[in-house]
């Protein structure tokens, strides 16, 4: 088995797999290392290129390159095997290799799922922390742990939205910088963003604790509900986090009524009842 060695990008990938595809080798003529990974103990033993036919044109569609590109964001231990099968069938014409109903298929578009879902989680469950401005650097900061390598291309979603407000958004593998015009991707995070992201307190986090937990409905109380849009995992990042398995409980003793937090249902003021609870006239039989 060759070992490919490349620098862990996707445009690095593609380049390395359009050599191998253009010398005709077989997926299993290849073991993938993206630098990021320990090098195959056995892998090694074969450094010489193996002979290989004359280099070939290979075309593929555009659509296919788009599938791959996403599903390399997906991490795990053969992300960059999986991907090359399908290039390699697909170059061969075996077109099945990009549908839903094929072996490789399949799992290419349980990637591209998750994937996706992660981008929709940044995008749901990141907390900015405002900083002053007079400090110099981003006015707002945050910290998150993506499950995939999703935070370049999900990102620009907050420039769309916040304007020429300068950010940051620091991860365990990652960062992102917008300077107000650009974004800034930067991998691996620097250490100083990483603590910058962990070490600002956020002046407005106690309001925003107590409108949550105020306006928190436990009619709508259904833990594995709960847990399947917002994963127990990201919990430890939000604000609120911590409140949750509290209030649930709070809530299941009955210390909300309502829809109402018990500190705030106890102050004075007029009840408004309910729709249900008005009492309608009686009107005598005609």
């Amino acid at each position: 088995m060759y070992p490919v060695r490349f620098d862990g990008s996707f445009a690095g990938w593609r380049e390395a797999a359009r050599h191998q595809l253009q010398r005709g080798l077989a997926p299993h003529q290849l073991s993938w290392e993206d630098g990021r990974q320990e090098a195959d103990l056995f892998g090694q033993l074969n450094t010489i290129e193996p002979p290989a036919a004359n280099e070939r044109s290979v075309r593929v569609p555009r659509a296919l390159l788009d599938q791959l590109e996403r599903a390399a964001r997906f991490r795990c231990n053969g992300r960059w095997a999986l991907l090359y099968r399908i290039l390699w069938r697909v170059a061969q014409g075996d077109h099945a290799a990009m549908m839903a109903g094929d072996a490789d298929g399949s799992e290419l578009h349980m990637r591209l799922k998750a994937v996706r879902r992660e981008a929709h989680h940044l995008h749901a469950f990141l907390r900015f922390k405002p900083r002053d401005a007079t400090a110099g650097g981003p006015e707002l900061v945050a910290w998150h742990e993506p499950a995939h390598d999703i935070l370049a291309s999900a990102s620009g979603h907050f420039a769309e939205r916040l304007g020429r407000q300068t950010w940051m958004i620091a991860t365990p593998d990652d960062g992102v910088y917008w300077d107000g015009e650009n974004l800034h991707h930067i991998n691996p995070c620097p250490p100083e963003w990483k603590q910058l992201a962990q070490g600002t307190d956020d002046r407005n986090e106690a309001m925003w604790l107590a409108y949550y937990g105020s306006t928190f409905n436990p009619a709508r109380l259904n833990r594995s509900v709960l847990e399947t849009n917002m994963p127990v995992r990201f919990w430890r990042n939000l604000p609120e986090g911590p409140m949750i398995p509290r209030l649930m409980s709070q809530a299941r003793a009955g210390a909300q009524a309502d829809g109402q937090a018990q500190a705030v249902s106890v102050r004075p003021g007029k009840r408004i009842q309910a729709e249900a609870e008005q009492v309608l006239p009686v009107r005598p039989p005609a």
